[in-house]
C-alpha cells in the first residue's frame, strides 16, 4: 500500500546521506511514522532509534514496519517501553519511549551504535522530548524531527538550519462537525453522537477521545444500551491497561467496535476500522503538584493542534468523520498548540539526568525558565542527590525514598510506598495503610519493575521505611497543634481531621476552593527525634503580651517550625532595648509618665526652641532594662528633659519673698505665673525669661485673680492705690503698703 510520504522517501534519505538533521512535516495518516524508520537502515549500520511520546504508539509502530518487512518484532525491529523490551541481537530499528533514551544516555552518553535518532510527534514537547533534542545534538547524532502541526522553522534553525520537507498528500476526505454548547454530563453528550451515528448508519469503528479512565468507565456505562441495541462491542484504551489489554482494543475484532480512549491513541497509531472520532475536546494533563512536585494529571481543554491530531485518527483507511463535542467558536478561541512541559513543569527530574551526566549547560530549543532550574537545584541538594537516583525510573524524591529505604534495610516496602505515589493511589490517607492495600494494576507493574531494580527482602519495619519518607519529602514536616489542625514547616497551616501523630510528613495537600486552609490528603507519621539532624537552633527576643516583658526564647527549628522552645530572662543587649521600645511606643505613654507633665515639658521645650523625641528618649531609657515594670519607674521624664532647658525656660521664679512659683509654658503663649499680691512687694519690673515679659497674675488672699499684666511698674503706679483701698476694705487683717 502506497502513502503519501513514500514519495519524500529519496529525497530523506539523500538529505541524511550528506550529513545532514532534517524536519519532517506531514499531515496525520501520511504514513511518517511507519514508513520513514526503515527507509534510514541503508544509511549506515548504525541503529536507528525512533522517539515516541506513548508506550502504545511505539508498540504499535514496531509491530507495523516489522509486519511490512516480513518478519516478527524484535528481529530487524522492536521497541523498548517502560516494563518492556522487545528487542534482539539483530535489532537495528528501535522504537522507544522517551524516558528510555533519556536512561539509555544516563548508561552509555556516547550512544555507541547509533547513527540516527528520529524524534516522532514532536509538537507534543515533552519534558523528555526537548533534553533528548538537546543531548544528541550535544553528540552529533544525525536527527530527524517529524510532526504534523509543529512549527517547524525554530526547529530547522536549532539544529543548525538544517532542510524541512513537507508531505502535503492526504489519503482520504475528512468531515468535521461541530456540536451545540450542552451543560449535560460528558458521558450524556458522548451517548447523544454515539446514538446519532447509529441511527444515520455506521459504516466503521468509532474511536471516542475521554480525559481519562474514569470517565471511559462512566461513558461505558451510559452507552452500553445504544451498543447492546446496535451490536457494538465496547473497548477501554488507556495507559493503566495492560499491554494485552491495549493491543485487544486495537485489534481488528468480528463485529464493529466503539473504542474509548484517552489521548494515548492521539498521534502516531492507525487503529485499522476507525473512520469516525467522538472528540470531548478534554485530555488530562501532565501537571507537578505545587505541594508534592510530583507529576499528576489535571483535566483541561485540548489545544487546535491536538484537536487536528485526533480528527486525523479518522479518514486513515477511508473517508472520515469527527464530530467535537464543543462549537466552532470554542476551537477557534483555544490556543494553537500546547506550551512546551519545559515552560511549565517541574524540572527537578531533568536536572538530576544533567547532574549525572555531568553537563552543567545545554543549547536548549527553548531555555526553561531560571526560576524552576533554581527551585529544582535546591530541591536535589536538600535530597543530596546523587547520579545512583538518576538511574532509577522515577521523580527524584521517589529515587530518594526507594535508595534511602534499602539503604535502612526495607527495600521493598520502600518499592511499595514509591510505587503508590509514582501511579497516583488514592483510598486511605495514611501512607502506610494505602501501600499495603489493594493496587490498580499500573501500580503493580511500576512496583516489580522497581524490585528487579531495587531487590532484597526486608529486615526492619515500618520506622526504616518512614524514616525514608521523611527523606524524601524532608521539606513537607508537619506538627499537630489541636483540633486537626497541623502547623507546616514550610509555614502556615493545614487540616489533617482525625491526625493522631504529634509530627507527620504531609506528602499530599490539597487547596481548598472555598480559601479555607488546605486539607492533607495523604500523610505518613514520623517521631520527633527523627528531625533533630537537620534541626538548628534559633535564640530570638520575643515579646510576652501578658508579662508586658521581653524575653529570650531558644527553640529548636525544624525550618519553620518550632520542636522543643525555653523561654528565660532576656539579656542586656540592643535587641532586648530596640523590642522593648518598639512595644512601649505602641502601648499608652501614661503608663510610663504622667501625661500633664509630659505635655508641660513639651510646651516648656517648645518655648526654648528645643524639640523632645519621646520615641528616642523612650529607646534610651530601655538600655538595660527589658519590662514595662522597669520602664515605668525608670523616670522617663528626667530622661527626656534636655540638658539646656532649665536655663534657658526655668521651671520656677523666686519671687522678693523668698517664694517660688511654678511658670507655666502654654504653646503658643507667653510663660505665666501666678501668687498672692503680697508675694510680688518690692518686684518693681515685670520678670522676663529668653526676653520674653511673663504674664503675672496677682491674687487676693482668696486666691482668686486681682489683675493679670505683663507691666508691674505700671500697675503700681496706675492701679495699686484703688486696687489696695478696695483690698483694705475687704481683708484689713493684711498689710497693704502704700508703696510696695
Amino acid at each position: 500500500m502506497r502513502l503519501p510520504v513514500d514519495a519524500l522517501l529519496p529525497r530523506i534519505v539523500q538529505t541524511l546521506r550528506a550529513g545532514k538533521n532534517l524536519v519532517i512535516e506531514a499531515p496525520p495518516g501520511a504514513g511518517k511514522t511507519t514508513r520513514v524508520p526503515p527507509a534510514l537502515l541503508s544509511l549506515n549500520p548504525g541503529d536507528v532509534l525512533v522517539l515516541e511520546p506513548r508506550r502504545l504508539a511505539a508498540r504499535m509502530a514496531a509491530r507495523r514496519v516489522a509486519s511490512e518487512l516480513g518478519e516478527r518484532v524484535g528481529e530487524t525491529v522492536g521497541y523498548q517501553v517502560r516494563f518492556e523490551d522487545m528487542s534482539g541481537p539483530r535489532t537495528r530499528l528501535r522504537f522507544l519511549t522517551e524516558g528510555v533514551l533519556t536512561r539509555r544516555l544516563l548508561s552509555d552518553p556516547r550512544l555507541r551504535g547509533t547513527g540516527i535518532v528520529v524524534l516522532d510527534e514532536f509538537h507534543e514537547r515533552h519534558l523528555d522530548t526537548d533534553l533528548g533534542l538537546a543531548l544528541l545534538k550535544r553528540l552529533g547524532i544525525r536527527i530527524v524531527v517529524m510532526s504534523a502541526t509543529m512549527e517547524a522553522a525554530p526547529v530547522a534553525r536549532f539544529l543548525d538550519d538544517c532542510p524541512i520537507l513537507r508531505s502535503e498528500g492526504k489519503r482520504h476526505n475528512l468531515s468535521i462537525e461541530y456540536t451545540p454548547h450542552s451543560a449535560a454530563p460528558l458521558e450524556d453528550q458522548v451517548a447523544s453522537a454515539l446514538e446519532r451515528l447509529v441511527q444515520e448508519g455506521l459504516d466503521g469503528d468509532v474511536l471516542v477521545f475521554l480525559p481519562g479512565a474514569a470517565e471511559i468507565r462512566k461513558a461505558a456505562r451510559v452507552i452500553e444500551p445504544i451498543l447492546r441495541r446496535a451490536g457494538l462491542l465496547a473497548m477501554p484504551l488507556h495507559g493503566d491497561l495492560s499491554p494485552a489489554e491495549q493491543d485487544r482494543a486495537v485489534a481488528p475484532a468480528d463485529r464493529r467496535k466503539v473504542i474509548l480512549s484517552t489521548n494515548v491513541a492521539e498521534s502516531s497509531i492507525t487503529i485499522e476500522g476507525v473512520t469516525t472520532v467522538i472528540d470531548s475536546g478534554l485530555a488530562r494533563v501532565a501537571v507537578d503538584s505545587p505541594w508534592t512536585g510530583l507529576p499528576s494529571l489535571d483535566v483541561r481543554r485540548i489545544s487546535q493542534a491536538s484537536a487536528t491530531q485526533r480528527a486525523g485518527r479518522a479518514g486513515r483507511t477511508a473517508p472520515g468523520r469527527v464530530i467535537r463535542l464543543y462549537t466552532a467558536e470554542d476551537f477557534h478561541r483555544r490556543p494553537a498548540a500546547d506550551p512546551p512541559e519545559i515552560l511549565r513543569r517541574e524540572l527537578s527530574q531533568i536536572v538530576l539526568q544533567l547532574r549525572a551526566l555531568k553537563i552543567d549547560s545545554l543549547d536548549w530549543l527553548e531555555p526553561p525558565p531560571e526560576p524552576a532550574l533554581a527551585a529544582a537545584n535546591a530541591l536535589l541538594d536538600r535530597l543530596g542527590a546523587t547520579a545512583e537516583m538518576a538511574e532509577l525510573p522515577l521523580p527524584p524524591r521517589l529515587a530518594k525514598l526507594v535508595l534511602e529505604a534499602a539503604r535502612r534495610g526495607a527495600p521493598e516496602k520502600g518499592c511499595a510506598v514509591a510505587a503508590v505515589l509514582s501511579a497516583g493511589e488514592r483510598g486511605s490517607s495514611d501512607l502506610l495503610e494505602l501501600a499495603e492495600s489493594d493496587w490498580q494494576p499500573h501500580t503493580r507493574r511500576v512496583f516489580e519493575q522497581l524490585r528487579r531494580l531495587i531487590p532484597g527482602r526486608d529486615r526492619k519495619g515500618d520506622d526504616a521505611v518512614l524514616g525514608s519518607v521523611l527523606a524524601a519529602f524532608s521539606d513537607r514536616v508537619a506538627r499537630h497543634r489541636r483540633d486537626g489542625e497541623l502547623l507546616l514547616a514550610s509555614g502556615g497551616s493545614a487540616r489533617f481531621p482525625g491526625c493522631r501523630h504529634e509530627f507527620v510528613v504531609a506528602i499530599d495537600i490539597e487547596e481548598r476552593r472555598d480559601r479555607g486552609l488546605p486539607l492533607v490528603r495523604l500523610a505518613a507519621p514520623i517521631e520527633a527525634e527523627w528531625l533533630l539532624d537537620r534541626a538548628v537552633e534559633r535564640t530570638t527576643m520575643e515579646w510576652n503580651r501578658s508579662a508586658e516583658r521581653v524575653e529570650q526564647v531558644t527553640a529548636l527549628m525544624y525550618d519553620q517550625l518550632v520542636i522543643d522552645e525555653t523561654r528565660g530572662p532576656a539579656p542586656d543587649s540592643e535587641e532586648t532595648a530596640r523590642l522593648l521600645a518598639e512595644k512601649a511606643l505602641e502601648t499608652d505613654i501614661g503608663n510610663f509618665v504622667d501625661r500633664d507633665a509630659l505635655e508641660d515639658l513639651r510646651a516648656r521645650a517648645a518655648f526654648a526652641g528645643i524639640g523632645i523625641d519621646v520615641a528616642a528618649g523612650l529607646e534610651e531609657l530601655c538600655r538595660g532594662r527589658s519590662s514595662f515594670a522597669e520602664l515605668a519607674s525608670a523616670g522617663l521624664l528626667t530622661a527626656l528633659r534636655p540638658a539646656r532647658l532649665d536655663q534657658i525656660a526655668p521651671e520656677r521664679l523666686r519671687l522678693p519673698g523668698g517664694r517660688q512659683v511654678r511658670v507655666h509654658y502654654e504653646n503658643g503663649k507667653p510663660p505665666w505665673i501666678e501668687s498672692r499680691m503680697q508675694d510680688f512687694f518690692g518686684m518693681h519690673e515685670t520678670p522676663r525669661i529668653a526676653g520674653v515679659p511673663v504674664v503675672v497674675h496677682l491674687l487676693a488672699p482668696n486666691r482668686r485673680p486681682v489683675q493679670v499684666t505683663t507691666d508691674l511698674a505700671g500697675f503700681w503706679g496706675r492701679l495699686y492705690p484703688q486696687v489696695r483701698r478696695e483690698l483694705s476694705r475687704r481683708y484689713p487683717k493684711h498689710t497693704w503698703p502704700e508703696h510696695p
